[in-house]
Order: structure tokens, then sequence, then C-alpha cells
């Protein structure tokens, strides 16, 4: 007997975290100070911003290139007096993370922070700078492959379903944003002399899912610090703008899960005088990039099964390792520290700006929860009772743990983890900087399923072989499922029910006697 079989096929779109490393990449460089500038007598501060401008995934390795930012804020001697300045100079970095398994045209991931930093004097008019740029690789290997999800017309095919969900990617979302300020300094703090530094931190982020559209809310904290004109006095002052977008994006739901990546793309900075005509304001612009990645869970219907009571069939099946995300969560910690100031320098008479990074060290996955650890890498600049070194800072490393609750993750499991700094804030306490920060934590559970799928069905040659009897009484051994007893008899499930007055399919006991109807094959 020949029959057509008309398959309903289905592509499955795979993303599987194929593996994450990380490289140290130490470098070291001596600039020069412009002639422009007066000869340096101490650094205070080197404020440093490394970022990727290229990466390139390769065989078991992921190349990336960047650029960092050195801000070099620093003591000079102007006829008796200590003055601040600042100068900023560019470096390269390069180097490879090691990802094995990794191969060209990959999709990848990648960060940069600096895990240590150095600065010295060479001679009045060179400084000398290194750091160790610590490099984040997560490498991600995308695959597709053809399930059978139905057969049209298949009243003579019994077929066993189950439900399944699936993880799709809907695509990410890439979006412009740009943050202004018209930041005016009050008339009890003294005009802008020139700009030292300048901070922006995207924080009381908001990510909501429409029909159809995202919309993106946060803030960016702008933070200044300048030198006021004709004085030696430092002010920071600090304002936050709110931000928003709405991304037009088919397909999305409500329903669907989204993480979103900031980054301050570019920042100008224009001096303007007020209405008196002095140095008081200051128009900041500044690009941020949003990059919204959207994820859904599809249940599906997946054929596990399927026979004919008429015609033998070939079933080929293949097994595929699926990435299951189990959850995605968020964690928030306040972070504390005490800076001992050391008993050699002046005392500090008052706080002028504090700002702050956050790195992840170590995570790893406990019932139920991850456990994330990291470090915020603080500075804080200081006003001192001392006439001649007026100005100081400090450096300090505060470690941090935030255990995120994510029920059901397992040890075994892997995660994704990103850690945000969400405020800090620096005072003075018994002579020592008491530090507070509140530090925001996301987590992403994945794991490895191996799955069985049909991928193909065809009718094979040969005749079902003829019964020999009107009906047979089938006592039900171990393992038995009704599914299972009606293909071994060449009938159907429905058959079974109707005639053995079967209320409940999926629980027939063991040594339970049914009846096969027909002239069953033995």
């Amino acid at each position: 007997m020949n029959m057509a079989i008309e398959l309903v096929r289905e592509n499955i779109e795979c993303e599987q975290l194929l593996g994450e490393n990380t490289c140290d990449t130490a470098i070291r460089a001596e600039y020069l100070v412009p002639d422009t500038h007066p000869d340096v007598v101490r650094i205070l501060t080197v404020d440093s911003k490394p970022y990727i401008v290229n990466k390139e995934v390769m065989k078991d390795k992921v190349y990336l290139e960047g650029q960092i930012e050195y801000n070099v804020i620093y003591l000079a001697k102007e006829e008796d007096k200590m003055e601040v300045y600042n100068v900023t100079y560019m470096g390269k970095f390069s180097n490879s993370v090691e990802v094995i398994g990794a191969e060209h045209k990959m999709d990848c991931e990648c960060d940069c922070y600096v895990e240590l930093m150095k600065y010295n004097i060479v001679n009045e008019r060179k400084v000398a700078v290194e750091a160790v740029i610590k490099l984040k690789a997560e490498v991600y290997r995308n695959y597709t492959f053809e399930i059978i999800k139905d057969i049209k017309d298949s009243d003579d095919i019994q077929m066993l379903k189950n439900p399944m969900e699936v993880d799709k990617i809907v695509g990410t979302a890439n979006s412009d944003m740009v943050a202004k300020c018209n930041m005016k300094i009050p008339s009890d703090e003294p005009e802008i002399g020139n700009i030292l530094k300048c901070d922006i931190n995207i924080h009381k982020k908001d990510i909501r899912v429409m029909e159809n559209k995202i919309l993106i809310e946060a803030a960016a904290l702008i933070s200044l610090l300048y030198k006021g004109k004709d004085t030696r006095d430092i002010v920071a002052v600090q304002e936050d703008v709110g931000i928003s977008k709405e991304v037009d994006y088919e397909g999305v739901t409500s329903a669907m899960e989204t993480y979103t990546d900031f980054k301050i793309d570019a920042m100008e900075l224009n001096v303007k005088e007020d209405e008196q005509g002095e140095n008081r304001v200051v128009d900041i612009e500044a690009l941020v990039k949003a990059a919204t990645r959207v994820m859904f869970k599809e249940e599906m219907d997946i054929i596990q099964d399927a026979y004919s009571p008429a015609v033998f069939m070939e079933m080929k099946k293949e097994n595929y390792k699926l990435n299951v995300t189990h959850g995605q969560s968020k964690g928030e910690v306040v972070v504390k520290g005490d800076i001992e100031t050391d008993k050699n320098i002046p005392k500090i008479s008052e706080i002028v700006m504090c700002s702050g990074k956050v790195c992840i060290t170590e995570k790893r996955i406990v019932e139920d929860k991850v456990i994330v650890e990291g470090v915020l890498n603080v500075d804080v600049m200081y006003k001192t009772r001392d006439e001649n070194n007026y100005i100081g800072s400090v450096s300090e490393e505060i470690p941090f743990s935030c255990p995120v609750d994510l029920p059901g993750c397992k040890i075994q499991m892997q995660s994704i983890g990103k850690a945000f700094l969400e405020s800090v804030e620096a005072s003075i306490e018994a002579g020592n900087i008491a530090v507070k920060a509140v530090v925001q934590v996301y987590v992403r559970v994945n794991y490895i399923m191996p799955k069985e799928f049909l991928v193909d069905i065809s009718p094979v040659e040969g005749e079902i072989p003829k019964k020999k009897s009107s009906l047979t009484i089938y006592i039900v051994q171990n393992g038995d499922t009704l599914w299972k007893i009606a293909k071994k008899y060449f009938t159907t499930m429905d058959t079974l029910i109707k005639v053995n007055n079967i209320e409940n399919p999926d629980a027939i006991k063991l040594g339970e006697k049914l009846i096969i109807p027909g002239r069953a094959y033995m």
C-alpha cells in the first residue's frame, strides 16, 4: 500500500553560549606635558576610560582592539602656590581572549575595564602610566535545524505530541539617544576657569516592551569638575538628565524579556557666558547608544513519535543540544567602605568629588541563586587644611558580594553576569573617608538540554501482518504506556480508550487487563 505523506516542517533557530573568558593586558606609556601647561609637581589622580574599537572572532579566540583615554589631574607650582591642572592622552591596546571552539563569524559580546592603574612622574615634563586592562569575551554559537512539526491530512497516522518550550531570539534593537544638559553654575560658586573632568553614569533604567515597540527610559547623571577662574577653588557640580526613546520593532510583545546595554559613544562640552557675561553655563551633549536584546519562549507541540495502523513508516530522529534560558533576574547591594587616610598628609576638610566603577571578579551558581562578587574602584578628591597642598586624592578597591535570587537554578548551569553603578557618595567620618555605593547586578542563567527531534518520515514497502484473532487480552507490563500498546498492535489510542472505558489514558496500572479489538497481530 502506497501512502503519500505531506510533512509540515519548521526551522528551529538556536543560540548557545559557547564560552566566555578573560585575559589581562598590560600597557605602559610615557607622555610629555604640552608646552601650554606648567611643570608637574604631584599627580593627584589619573582617570582612565578604556573602550573596545574592534573585535574579531577567530579560531579558538577573540581578537580585541581598544583605546584608552587618560585624564591626568596634577598639581603645578605657580608663583608661591600650588594650582590644579589636567592633561589628556590617548593610548592603544590589543590582545586575544581564548575561547575554545570559537570560529569566524560567530557572535561575540565583549567588555573591558581597568583592573590596575599606576602612575608616576618621570621628570617635571614627563609622566608615566601603567595599566592592566581586563578584556572579557562571550562567544555565542548560532545554528538552525529542521524538524517535523505536523503531518497534513493525517487521518491514517497516529501522532504523539508533547509540549516544549523553545528559546527564540527576536533580535537586537539598536537605538541612539542624546543626553543634553544646560548646566548652570550657582552664583555662590566661582565662574569656570577650565574643565578638569566630566563623567556620565547611566542609571535608573526602565525598559518596557509593548506591542511592536520598545520604550527605553533612563537617567544620565552628569558630574562636572572644574577649576574656578582667578581662584584655586576646585568645584564639582551634578545634574541628572532624563533620556528616553520609543523604538519601533515589529513582532515584539509585552510578554517578551529584554536586556539593554548602554554605552556613552561621544560627548561634547561647551562653556558659555551667562546673562552677566560670566562663564557659568556649560552645554553638555552626549550620544548614548542602547542595544536592547529581545527574547521569548515559544511553546510548541513537538512530534515525539508517529505510526500508521495501515502502513509501515520509517522515522528519522536526530539529537540536538538546545540552549535553554532558565531565567534572568536582578539584584542590588549597598557597598560600604572606609578609606584610611595617610597620617602624613594634611587633614581632610571637605569632599570635592567621588566617582566609581564596578566590575565582576567571580560568579557562581548555588541552589536557587547566583552569587556575584566584584570590586568597586572608587576615586575621591578632597580639600585639605594645608594652604599649599590644598587638594588631595585617594583611590581604593572595595569588594562586594551580591546574591541574586533565581529559583530553580542549579550548580551545573551557566551564568552571564553584569554589574552597574547606580550611585556613589563619600563623606568624612572620624578623619577617614566613608564610601557608600549602590550596585545593581543582572544575571541570566542557561543550561544545555539534549533533545531528540523527528526530522523525517517516509513510508516503507511491505504489508501490515494479518491479524489472527478477533480480540486480544493484554496485561499491562512495567514501562507500558497506552501509546506503546496501541502502536504495538497497530490500533489507535482512541480505540483502546473507548473499548476499555479508560478515564485517564496517562494512568494505566501495572497488571491491568486491556482488550485489544480486532484480529490483533502477535
